[in-house]
């Protein structure tokens, strides 16, 4: 069974839209694209190349495969744009749509069904770069099977986010961590099961007036 490989570039409030360009996805108004360039360095890079040194497919949403497939394509002499050529490119969309770039394959319809159908194929692990909207989509369903979210140390305020309102309750692994010279955090994680609760109270001591009030205010608001 295929594995899906999450690697998002993320800035500490949660922001993955637009990272590597001004053009790449100035859409509602972001005018931020191509703040993750400034924070390249070696570790970054010899990190990039560990995740794609084994084979993968890509899994991709219809926007990020857009950016993909008019730029990839064009470049010469570069490792990484040949891999791309030669491997299967699996993209996702609510409609049909035109695939352009050779070894595209469109799933659409019940997307859901199809992306774990497809986990169930044999193949190389499935990597998803950028796509928003399919992160949630697989976070939403528990179709991850691993996540690695580099954190860049600077806020934006406004723009696409990692974790939306589909994103279901989990726990999370940390399988290993890093940082970059220039103070980026790279994580993985895994899943770990169900989401576990305690209280960081004394649960054996009675609550005071106080709380009991507290409580009491909160229940008439919920």
């Amino acid at each position: 069974m295929r594995k899906i490989i999450i690697t998002t570039f993320m800035t500490m409030d949660g922001v993955l839209q637009a990272p590597g360009g001004p053009t790449e996805d100035p859409t509602h108004g972001f005018k931020w694209g191509g703040w993750s360039a400034p924070y390249g360095d070696e570790v970054i890079m010899e990190t990039l190349g560990k995740i794609m040194a084994e084979p993968f497919d890509l899994l991709l949403g219809r926007f990020t495969y857009d950016i993909f497939s008019a730029y990839w394509p064009y470049v010469k002499d570069n490792p990484i744009a040949e891999k791309f050529s030669n491997i299967e490119k699996f993209v996702v969309s609510g409609k049909p749509i035109e695939l352009t770039w050779a070894k595209s394959t469109l799933i659409t319809g019940d997307v859901v069904a199809g992306l774990k159908e497809l986990k169930k194929q044999d193949g190389p692990n499935l990597l998803v770069h950028g796509s928003s909207k399919l992160v949630q989509t697989l976070l939403a369903n528990g179709l991850a099977d691993q996540l690695h979210i580099w954190t860049y140390p600077i806020t934006l305020g406004k723009g696409k986010r990692l974790f939306g309102e589909g994103t279901q309750p989990a726990a999370w692994k940390l399988t290993e961590i890093k940082h970059s010279t220039t103070g980026v955090i790279l994580a993985s994680y895994e899943p770990s099961g169900e989401v576990k609760i305690g209280d960081l109270t004394n649960p054996e001591q009675e609550p005071s007036a106080a709380e009991i009030a507290r409580r009491e205010r909160i229940a008439k608001e919920v």
